[in-house]
């Protein structure tokens, strides 16, 4: 079974984490985590945070993977100790000095999303290097996933919900160079939230939003969209995937509790066999309790395809709204079998595009499911009469008008 790894800040996101089910709750201490500013434990509650989760089976995971100078290494030497006395189950780390002394301890050691684990190789490393799990970067799509994992020495985990940084795993200088905060040290502002202007040499202004009001155009192009993967738990689970990672360890208990009840509800219905039964029925009450809780709004970042946004310079009468793909085609029937990861019902448009399909736009006249004939499907495989001739792995999408947005 998949671990499903919740965020806490603090000890009523632990408890919040606990209450909905989370396998794994991850915290940061002082001095040597990724939020220094919003989410620090003292690590002398450490103790009881431990004893806590480990009195509701759950496991402790202590984040230790800011850099760190000589200075700092020596107090993280004392704190081991402690860690290692308040029986955490594992360290989240990423510099080699640190891999190095705690090494020296029992605790199990998992590297950070900061490693930017893209390959094996570097996994068969770290493995002599006595890590024992590894964080994969965020820039990796499912396919690479699957393959790391199928040749993987050691267990995966990856990010499936919250915010995404637009830096390489999080490797930013723009704090620093604002507010001489750095980001790398667990002292980031995000400055990449913020609004901005992006303007020439010559004065001009690159407009990435819509006018409102003949205001002033400013845009958060530095700022993507958050991580939101529930609909795709399924192809998650059979990548084997060790642990699901939920983002927040800056977010409220109430941000916790929500977040982590959805993804422990959709991971049990899959792993119950009932979820072609059930998702979608309820897959939208899931996204409506996911978009309650703080969100920068959803997308799916790197697993399907590398995000990126539409210039609202494209003056086009329609947008491409991507809903699938295709996983075979049935020549003989002409019939298009389309995994959905979004919603299409008869009457709809389809734009189907590929290296060697090109591309080519059919309108829905039938969809089935399992032999029968229905009038719209979200969320599944279908099969779909196609005129043309397309093939595995072209992408779909659903073309709407961009006045009924």
């Amino acid at each position: 079974m998949v671990e499903l790894l919740a965020p806490a800040r603090d000890k009523r996101s632990v408890s919040a984490a606990i209450n909905n089910n989370a396998d794994a709750i991850y915290v940061g201490i002082t001095d040597y985590n990724m939020r220094a500013n919003v989410a620090n434990i003292n690590i002398e509650d450490i103790k009881d945070i431990s004893k806590q989760c480990h009195d509701n089976n759950k496991q402790l995971y202590v984040c230790t993977n800011t850099v760190v100078t000589d200075n700092q290494l020596e107090k993280y030497r004392k704190q081991l100790v402690k860690l290692e006395q308040y029986d955490v189950d594992a360290l989240i780390i990423s510099d080699m000095g640190m891999i190095n002394i705690a090494n020296k301890s029992s605790i199990p050691l998992h590297l950070s999303v900061q490693a930017n684990i893209t390959n094996t190789e570097a996994l068969k490393l770290y493995k002599e290097l006595g890590i024992t799990r590894a964080v994969l970067s965020r820039e990796l799509s499912l396919e690479d996933i699957k393959r790391i994992k199928k040749n993987s020495p050691i267990e995966i985990e990856t990010f499936v919900h919250g915010a995404i940084c637009v830096a390489m795993s999080g490797r930013c200088f723009l704090s620093s160079y604002f507010y001489d905060r750095n980001a790398n040290c667990g002292e980031c502002l995000q400055p990449c939230r913020q609004e901005w202007v992006l303007k020439s040499t010559e004065g001009k202004e690159l407009v990435l939003t819509a006018p409102e009001n003949n205001s002033i155009e400013h845009s958060r192009l530095l700022s993507p969209r958050d991580l939101c993967l529930i609909e795709h738990i399924p192809d998650l689970i059979d990548a084997k995937i060790d642990s699901f990672k939920l983002e927040g360890r800056a977010r409220a208990a109430d941000y916790v509790a929500t977040v982590t009840n959805c993804y422990r509800s959709a991971i049990d219905l899959y792993e119950s066999g009932k979820w072609d039964e059930y998702s979608d029925e309820l897959l939208p009450k899931w996204k409506k309790e996911l978009s309650s809780v703080f969100n920068r709004g959803f997308d799916t970042g790197f697993y399907y395809r590398t995000p990126k946004k539409t210039s609202f310079d494209n003056k086009a009468t329609y947008k491409k709204l991507d809903i699938g793909q295709v996983t075979n085609f049935y020549k003989k029937i002409n019939v298009a079998e389309i995994k959905l990861w979004s919603d299409l019902k008869i009457g709809d448009t389809l734009i189907i595009q590929g290296n060697k399909t090109g591309s080519i736009t059919e309108e829905v006249k039938s969809i089935q499911v399992g032999g029968k004939s229905i009038n719209e499907a979200s969320n599944q495989s279908v099969g779909i009469k196609i005129n043309g001739i397309v093939r595995e792995n072209d992408h779909v999408y659903k073309k709407v008008p961009i006045n009924e947005e």
